[in-house]
């Protein structure tokens, strides 16, 4: 299947910031979105505002650090819509700290949700998708995936494994099965608010004074998705103009 029309595509973190974005505009153009997240009082409205727009969109709570409620959510997914086309792994945390702060639970909390949550996401998908004979995983890593920085060493090591993770996975499935990496620079989203550091939250708000709409990574997904089923766009970078990295 190719374009966006009809698809069914499951995106986890996605009661705000880039799920959120990309969810409204995948619906607009015709997809089938399932909404997961912890939140789900912001799932609730957004999925009212989906269908307010003429849009198809349900909910589920999900925690990506729990096997069996990734498990549980693409089975509601496709025990209501029949098939998952496209898995959106986009719930992350960004908890920045120098090393020497010793935030040991803010460290496995990034490993917990920004690895084990995509690794979910595909041990999930995976066989549903062999069975249905073909898909995508989109799995967002940032720039941070790229190149490390001074209070993000724990962060970047995570998302330098999605990176990791999702060419491993890529060459191993082949056939009809698309692997995508999508890698923001800053973006507007509630991720800073998760730093409890005082220096690395005052460091992050000057960095983001150039950050970019979350629809602007949205709209990289969807041109991810929309490629013919032949192509696979295995990563795009999607950063301010602006940005000096």
């Amino acid at each position: 299947m190719s374009g966006i029309e009809g698809k069914v595509v499951a995106i986890t973190g996605a009661s705000s910031g880039i799920g959120e974005a990309t969810a409204r505009l995948l619906a607009r153009r015709g997809a089938h979105v399932v909404l997961g997240a912890r939140r789900t009082d912001k799932l609730e409205v957004l999925t009212g505002a989906i269908r307010a727009e003429g849009g198809s969109a349900r909910y589920r709570p999900l925690d990506v650090t729990r096997r069996e409620d990734m498990e549980a959510f693409i089975d509601f997914a496709r025990g209501a819509l029949g098939r998952v086309d496209v898995i959106i792994n986009n719930a992350g945390v960004m908890p920045l700290s120098m090393l020497e702060a010793l935030k040991v639970d803010e460290w496995n909390r990034m490993i917990d949700v920004n690895i084990r949550g995509v690794l979910h996401g595909i041990a999930a998908g995976l066989p549903v998708m062999k069975q249905q004979g073909g898909g995508q995983f989109i799995n967002v890593s940032s720039i941070g995936g790229h190149r490390v920085s001074p209070t993000a060493a724990v962060y970047c090591a995570t998302k330098f494994a999605v990176m990791a993770i999702s060419e491993g996975l890529r060459q191993e499935v082949g056939g009809d099965i698309r692997v995508t990496v999508i890698s923001p620079g800053v973006t507007e989203s509630e991720l800073a608010e998760s730093i409890s550091d005082p220096t690395a939250r005052e460091a992050m708000k000057e960095y983001r004074r150039i950050s970019i709409p979350a629809d602007a990574v949205a709209r990289a997904i969807l041109f991810a998705i929309e490629q013919p089923a032949d192509v696979d766009t295995s990563e795009i970078i999607v950063r301010p103009t602006a940005s000096p990295h």
